[in-house]
């Protein structure tokens, strides 16, 4: 078994993965991080992207080969 982080996994699937997590993101907190931007004044879309960044750290990748 190959064990890899984030930053281990070529462009495009980093990419796909970041989407993938920005749809989670939003999808579970998408108002509480809306709320949060307009109450301090942060562009949502930068807040958006740092919390998908931070939920991507949170997975394990895990390659059977």
């Amino acid at each position: 078994m190959i064990h890899l982080n984030y930053n281990n996994l070529d462009d495009e699937t980093q990419e796909r993965l970041l989407s993938m997590s920005k749809k989670d993101i939003e999808k579970r907190f998408g108002e509480q991080l809306r709320n949060y931007a307009k109450k301090h004044i942060v562009n949502y879309q930068t807040l958006l992207e740092e919390e998908a960044i931070l939920n991507l750290y949170n997975y394990k990748y895990i390659f059977k080969i």
